[in-house]
């Protein structure tokens, strides 16, 4: 016959066997470290991540930077898409170019903000010979 015994008195049984050992408490120091960091400007949001599209030279580069980019509260400013795509382009990855049309569809929230994109994109997309997922017919 086997004898069951509750998890509470499991516990009071190790816990009177265990050796009492006094805990010193300590005070906590809880540090801000975001606090020391300025405010980040769109302008030099745009800047750093043209400059780092236009140096990736590998895919793993390029999806790191979309998911820096694309992981703010804002829809990235042309420049810093027509960088991505030509870096897409560079390091020959066409799915990844299509996927930075899809990431900007769903950042930019609605039809008509996303509509102005393509529009002023057009030149580089037809130039790059990059279609976005429901022109390829998805």
């Amino acid at each position: 016959m086997l004898r069951t015994i509750s998890r509470v008195a499991l516990t009071r049984s190790v816990a009177a066997q265990a050796p009492r050992v006094a805990v010193a408490r300590t005070a906590v120091q809880i540090r801000n470290y975001s606090s020391e960091h300025g405010e980040e400007t769109f302008e030099h949001f745009t800047e750093r991540f043209v400059k780092f599209f236009d140096n990736v030279d590998d895919l793993f580069e390029l999806q790191r930077g979309l998911n820096n980019a694309f992981g703010y509260d804002l829809v990235p400013s042309t420049s810093v898409i027509e960088a991505a795509l030509k870096a897409a382009r560079r390091v020959n990855d066409y799915p990844t170019a299509v996927r930075i049309f899809e990431g900007l569809k769903v950042k930019a929230g609605s039809d008509a903000l996303f509509k102005q994109y393509m529009d002023e994109l057009a030149p580089l997309k037809t130039q790059l010979g990059v279609e976005t997922k429901e022109e390829l017919g998805f």
